[in-house]
């Protein structure tokens, strides 16, 4: 594993970037400025996390169906979480479908 430019392991760091969701992604990117996967991680979880708040929000003031849907958002979020920090603590790059584009273009903006 490689050191990131703020002098941790870079699978830590990745790590780091999903830990509060979108929140820690938006702190990774804005002070990683060399390592590209920690970069690429920051800026999905961003899309993904961010993303999936924004759906939950609009989805939970849906009357009858909107709480169930809620639950069923929260768990998918719990576990694409769970999922993303074990494959990214193991050092393997996850590119979720869609969220990767998305991702790989707010880090080229950075460039």
């Amino acid at each position: 594993m490689s050191e990131t430019s703020i002098g941790l392991e870079e699978n830590i760091a990745g790590v780091l970037t999903y830990l509060l969701g979108f929140i820690t992604g938006i702190i990774f990117l804005l002070i990683e400025k060399e390592n590209k996967s920690v970069r690429f991680n920051a800026a999905q979880s961003i899309v993904v996390f961010g993303g999936l708040s924004i759906l939950n929000t609009i989805v939970s003031m849906l009357p009858v169906l909107g709480g169930v849907i809620s639950s069923l958002i929260g768990l998918v979020s719990i576990v694409l979480w769970g999922y993303l920090m074990y494959m990214t603590y193991t050092g393997n790059l996850v590119r979720l479908p869609v969220a990767c584009e998305y991702a790989d273009k707010i880090i080229a903006k950075d460039v």
